[in-house]
């Protein structure tokens, strides 16, 4: 069960990157995971530097602990074990597949090399997208947030 709700969950994400790229207005809502020539590009250009929007890694951090945090749980209900450990293995094992999924098959096989996500006078430079940098930094918080979701989970589902 735990690997069916892993390849749905994936399978979702998949689908929202997809829809959520294609264009300089979408590709906007993903600008903090461009590397920083492309940032640099696109900061320079007037047309889009007024439309960035980039809130505090802190707060993108508490938004997608409390999102996966309910995301997690809800799965966790189809999986739930009596005992703290087999929920928070669960949980965790959960959490760090998707993880792993974001960064191997999003970020490093589909992401840097799609035109998708490329912004408009950059779609022939491929080398600008080529750095895993800030795709790699999300990974490594990915773990510690999916560790602290499945800490909260863990609890939560052996409580209720």
């Amino acid at each position: 069960m735990l690997l069916i709700e892993l390849v749905a969950l994936c399978g979702l994400f998949w689908g929202a990157c997809w829809l959520g790229t294609g264009g300089d207005r979408k590709n906007l809502y993903g600008f903090r995971s461009y590397p920083d020539a492309v940032q640099n590009i696109v900061r320079s250009r007037p047309e889009l530097a007024g439309k960035i929007r980039q809130q505090r890694p802190a707060m993108t951090f508490v938004g997608n602990l409390l999102l996966f945090a309910i995301l997690l749980f809800g799965l966790g209900l189809l999986t739930r074990r009596e005992d703290f450990a087999g929920n928070f293995l669960n949980a965790l094992l959960l959490g760090q597949g998707f993880n792993l999924f974001d960064l191997v098959v999003i970020d490093l096989l589909w992401w840097r090399h799609t035109k998708r996500v490329r912004f408009s006078g950059t779609e022939n430079r491929p080398e600008l997208y080529a750095d895993p940098g800030k795709h790699i930094s999300s990974f490594l918080r990915g773990i510690v947030m999916f560790l602290l979701v499945a800490i909260l989970d863990g609890w939560l589902l052996t409580w209720i």
